[in-house]
């Protein structure tokens, strides 16, 4: 499984095996494990059994999830402000949907190719 680059904060949310750890990231997102299935789209038994928990689908959409939050942090400031922009704020380019709304559609790479995009100085 691929690292997340993140800052230091996220990185305790892994385990040695690379697994996210859903007790970590809820503690780091100061959120249930109720809302963290929400905000990534999963079913509350994705992120609260142990067998759906490890498996492929579930670690992939936490992993965007985190992903996308950790790209934003740097402009929000802290997590929970990075984890309310992921959630709240609506992007232009993609109708106004959220990057909350895209990762649960499946379009994390849509996201970080739009952060990319205004890395280079590109429009929003």
């Amino acid at each position: 499984m691929a690292r997340i680059a993140s800052p230091r904060s996220f990185q305790k949310v892994l385990q040695p095996d690379g697994l996210i750890e859903p007790e970590r990231l809820t503690a780091e997102l100061r959120v249930s494990r109720a809302e963290l299935a929400a905000a990534s789209g999963l079913s509350r038994e994705a992120v609260s059994k142990t067998a759906r928990l490890r498996s492929p689908s579930t670690q992939r959409r936490l992993r965007e999830m985190v992903e996308v939050i950790t790209r934003v942090l740097p402009w929000a400031g802290s997590v929970p402000q990075a984890f309310a922009w992921y959630r709240a704020q609506p992007i232009p380019s993609f109708g106004d949907q959220t990057a909350e709304d895209l990762v649960k559609e499946g379009r994390a790479e849509a996201v970080k190719a739009y952060f990319a995009r205004i890395a280079v100085g590109g429009y929003a």
